[in-house]
């Protein structure tokens, strides 16, 4: 009763805001994504203990934590109809809380290893629900590559399926950090204070349909492109919500020019921006090192990524 997996966490491309249901998780619109790797989240799950414990990154799971790990484990022992308790380490290789999808990563590998300790034969899709109550884009990074969230309206038809591995579509992703406290959960929850809500909903469908288009037409161009509307539009949402959150910080700003320059010079990349202040650039992959040159030249720290696939079980355990 004991297993482990690996996930990769996501970059939203056309992104989900807004919960209709916080309990389960349901989004008001379908979303689009894309895994980041060689960021991932390790994560070993052992049943059979007297308790539930969890342990983050070398520091025991908080409550609020430990709620969202349960939402996620429960269901799962449920089906496997058992009560036994459970022990979870889980690790990241790379920085969590500022805008780099640890979330996403760190549930789809809880559901994964949690599901094969239990002997439980899910297919990606039922996994991806299960993953989705720990939170949202959990379900996107369990099928990996490219993938679209649908959203549904109930437990039973919210889930994610891949578009594309990245075996047919891999493009560079130059992640450029800016360490800033992230507020996922409040900027959700206040969508609806926002007088431009109603009308990203009339728009977010045919952005789907564009960017599965564009995925499908392997036009990196085009995600690009797609993506950086998207970020501005999501970030209009949360600027005039009723808290005014305003994630962006000054680095943030320097790269949307550096981007900007970078293009007026030919070097076709892309901003993108989940909710937080860290900068995804996407381009294609040899366009990477140029430019990992630019942005750290302005005293940014960055990572270089290309496209992970879907989360899975691995052999080497953390306990």
């Amino acid at each position: 009763m004991k297993a482990s997996a690996i996930a990769y966490p996501i970059q939203g491309l056309i992104k989900y805001h807004g919960l209709r249901d916080e309990k389960l998780r349901i989004p008001f619109h379908d979303s689009i994504s894309v895994c980041t790797a060689p960021l991932q989240t390790h994560t070993t799950v052992e049943f059979g203990n007297k308790k539930d414990t969890a342990e983050i990154d070398g520091k025991a799971a908080g409550k609020r934590e430990m709620e969202r790990i349960l939402d996620v484990v429960n269901p799962l022992r449920k089906m496997a109809k058992t009560d036994s308790g459970m022990k979870m380490v889980s690790k990241n290789n790379f920085p969590s809380n500022i805008g780099l999808g640890a979330s996403a990563s760190g549930f789809a590998a809880l559901a994964v290893a949690a599901s094969e300790a239990l002997g439980l034969d899910l297919s990606p899709e039922d996994m991806s629900k299960v993953a989705r109550r720990g939170a949202g884009s959990a379900s996107r990074a369990v099928t990996g590559g490219f993938s679209r969230w649908y959203a549904g309206t109930k437990d039973e038809d919210s889930y994610s399926k891949q578009l594309a591995p990245s075996k047919e579509l891999d493009i560079g992703i130059l992640c450029a950090l800016v360490p800033a406290m992230k507020f996922t959960e409040t900027a959700h929850r206040e969508v609806l204070t926002s007088p431009f809500f109603k009308a990203r909903l009339e728009y977010v469908g045919g952005a789907l349909d564009k960017m599965e288009k564009a995925i499908a037409d392997r036009d990196v161009d085009r995600i690009g492109e797609l993506a950086e509307m998207d970020t501005l539009l999501l970030h209009g949402i949360t600027m005039t919500g009723i808290d005014k959150l305003i994630l962006w910080r000054p680095e943030t700003v320097k790269v949307i020019l550096e981007v900007r320059a970078m293009r007026q010079e030919g070097i076709r990349c892309y901003f993108s921006i989940d909710t937080g202040a860290t900068v995804y650039v996407n381009s294609r992959i040899e366009d990477l090192p140029k430019m990992r040159r630019r942005i750290e030249a302005l005293g940014i720290d960055t990572l270089e990524c290309h496209v992970g696939d879907s989360a899975r079980v691995v052999e080497e355990h953390l306990f």
